[in-house]
């Protein structure tokens, strides 16, 4: 039986979760929180070493199945290794992207089959699902401008597949009102930050 409490931060490319993950950690860590953060895909040294090859632009005949499955192998690692170990201890886990990436990057995106992404997900995670799920959400095309960085191989898809991405995040959200709370991204990050913060500290 888990004693901790497991927060996903999900979005769009460009959507700001990153920062928002990184000042709700520090406002945890000064409540004294046990908390934790990490990142999908990656998190752990096998995990990390898929991401490189997910990521990684040159690898441009990745078929969609290789892709979901190397996500989901990411995952499976991370949640062994870190997630359910931590939780067992009592941690705040706060982790950048989910089973709902894959969801919305795979099967909005892709066109995946997604019950089976659900039925995949299912067993690589050991059943662990979020307590909370933020969604940050933002317009494509504006998220992708404020990457000023080398493009990976995801984020340089085209602005269609992106819309497809938001959609189903948008889709996720209005489907699970209870778990997942939707943002809109282009407030500051200290207006978010506070409504981040209010809900947070009424769920732990």
């Amino acid at each position: 039986m888990k004693k901790g409490f497991l927060i996903t931060f999900e979005g769009s490319e460009g959507s700001g979760k990153s920062t928002q993950i990184e000042l709700l950690r520090q406002y945890l860590v000064k409540k004294r929180k046990k908390v934790m953060y990490v990142r999908e895909p990656g998190g752990v040294l096998i995990s990390e070493k898929i991401r490189a090859i997910l990521l990684d632009a040159a690898n441009k005949k990745m078929g969609s199945e290789c892709e979901t499955l190397l996500y989901m192998a990411a995952r499976a690692q991370l949640v062994r290794e870190v997630i359910l170990p931590a939780l067992h201890k009592g941690y705040i886990i706060l982790c950048d992207r989910y089973m709902d990436s894959t969801v919305a990057y795979q099967g909005y995106g892709n066109g995946i089959n997604i019950d089976d992404i659900y039925q995949i997900g299912e067993f690589a995670t050991a059943g662990i699902s979020p307590d909370l799920t933020f969604v940050f959400d933002i317009d494509a095309k504006k998220g992708l401008a404020r990457i000023k960085r080398q493009k990976d191989r995801i984020e340089q898809r085209k602005l269609d597949y992106h819309n497809r991405v938001r959609a189903g995040y948008l889709a996720i959200a209005k489907r699970e009102p209870l778990r997942v709370k939707l943002l809109d991204a282009n407030r500051t990050k200290e207006d978010l930050q506070e409504e981040i913060q209010k809900i947070v500290i009424n769920k732990i």
